[in-house]
């Protein structure tokens, strides 16, 4: 019966005592009360198959989705298009699972697309060795923080606060129970790079990392990151880069400017938005034995047999709970494989001339749009004396960004993410802004309805 789940009163109390409890309850105790239900929730009763599909429509009916709305929104999740071959190749059978295989001589097929997208997110960031696919961007960034501590027994981790909040977030969740202390790294009021004063302040031989993004959360070029990597490695210290994934097709990989990790996010490259998820967080790092040995996840490598065939295998997974239980280095087990697919046949179907193209056409966007929306008078921007790609920040002097957005939603667009009310209390000092993004979705047509409905909202005497 040790294999088999056990309900009985007997067998409960045997692991209850084995875990230091005395009751199922004391699992949850760090959840909140007010959190939890008393009660089961009150669904109503049980529905017939047509009914419960109706149901489902009609609830469903009230998003309003970027097939009807034109969207400006990023901040972590994109609107990109996604090629119909994607869908078609990734919709295969033998591809439909999240699970990375464990037996891969059953498995070939997987292992070899996965084996794929590790090749092209490495050539991608220009790093030597990919992991087999994370949750999300934040996970990735937590993950990457734990590494480097592994790495260099140390638990002061220096992190840019140019990056969004919620990734913050997820990072203090994993670092809390480790006692690691997170030390914010500022950005410059005026161009939105990396503070290099703070840096030069705080940066010191008990420092385990610095995390820094490229483009930042206000879709900032940094172009003081490329100074960052040699102090900080005499210090001993690890070098974090977070990356717009699809930005590399045009703009320098992390690799070649001393990088010694990289995250980031791929929902960009071949997944849809999908009300925020799934998403595939990106693990790169360098060819190190200390970095491999501790990188979360599972790789993928390709071998021979003695007779010349070839074939791919897990090549490192001591990492997980299964094998390692409480001394694995990581628990995540379930990863996005699929996700990883979708982005390996997206950056083959793209190709590299494909992708820099699309940024061009990104940039081209971006810069159009800071140009007219500067003109109109009310608006600032760019708020940063700085490069941008696809993400821009535009102040408003006269009115809130809650309600010009309010009435831009009656027009059919969603017009970027209001920071004051997403994020209240991080971004305060830059007054009231709108984080905009762009992508290769927008025709021209698109960009000037949103200059056009701004001109008019600011124009308004009232709301």
């Amino acid at each position: 019966m040790r294999y088999i789940p056990n309900t009985e009163r007997k067998f409960v109390n045997v692991m209850l005592k084995e875990v230091g409890i005395t009751d199922i309850e004391d699992l949850f105790s760090d959840i909140p009360k007010k959190l939890k239900l008393s009660d089961p929730p009150d669904i109503g009763h049980p529905l017939d198959e047509p009914t419960l599909y109706r149901t489902a429509r009609e609830i469903l009916s009230k998003n309003i989705t970027t097939e009807e709305f034109i969207s400006f929104l990023g901040g972590g999740v994109w609107d990109h298009y996604v090629p119909a071959a994607v869908d078609e190749i990734v919709a295969k059978q033998e591809f439909y699972t999240a699970y990375t295989p464990y037996q891969p001589e059953i498995s070939q097929g997987a292992l070899q697309a996965i084996f794929e997208y590790q090749s092209l997110i490495a050539e991608l960031t220009g790093m030597d060795v990919v992991s087999a696919s994370h949750y999300d961007w934040s996970t990735a960034l937590a993950e990457a923080s734990l590494m480097s501590m592994r790495i260099n027994h140390r638990n002061k981790c220096l992190i840019s606060m140019a990056i969004s909040p919620e990734r913050l977030s997820v990072l203090k969740t994993y670092l809390d129970p480790l006692n690691a202390k997170i030390v914010p790294l500022s950005y410059d009021r005026e161009t939105g790079f990396v503070d290099l004063e703070d840096f030069e302040r705080k940066i010191d031989y008990e420092t385990c990392m610095v995390y820094v993004e490229n483009p930042n959360f206000f879709g900032v070029i940094d172009e003081n990151v490329t100074e960052l990597a040699d102090k900080i490695h005499e210090k001993g210290a690890i070098f974090v880069v977070g990356v717009n994934a699809i930005s590399l097709g045009i703009l320098k990989p992390p690799g070649e400017y001393g990088a010694d990790i990289v995250v980031g996010e791929g929902q960009q490259l071949g997944i849809y938005p999908s009300f925020g998820g799934p998403l595939l967080g990106i693990i790169a790092t360098r060819f190190d034995r200390r970095y491999v040995r501790q990188m979360p996840g599972r790789l993928i490598g390709m071998t021979w047999s003695k007779s010349g065939a070839r074939g791919y295998v897990i090549t490192l997974q001591t990492r997980e709970q299964h094998i390692r239980r409480e001394r694995a280095t990581s628990n995540i087990t379930t990863n996005e494989s699929l996700m990883a697919i979708r982005v390996a046949v997206y950056l083959s179907l793209l190709g590299k001339d494909g992708l820099r193209s699309l940024c061009e056409k990104i940039l081209v966007n971006t810069a159009y749009l800071i140009k007219k929306i500067s003109s109109i008078e009310g608006l600032e921007v760019p708020v940063f004396n700085a490069k941008h790609f696809q993400e821009f920040l535009v102040r408003s002097h006269t009115r809130k960004w809650s309600e010009i957005q309010k009435l831009l939603l009656k027009k059919g667009i969603f017009a970027g993410i209001d920071l004051n009310n997403r994020f209240p209390g991080y971004f305060d000092d830059l007054g009231q802004v709108a984080l905009f993004a762009t992508t290769e979705l927008h025709t021209k047509a698109d960009l000037d309805k949103l200059i056009e409905e701004l001109g008019r909202v600011m124009h308004e005497r009232s709301f």
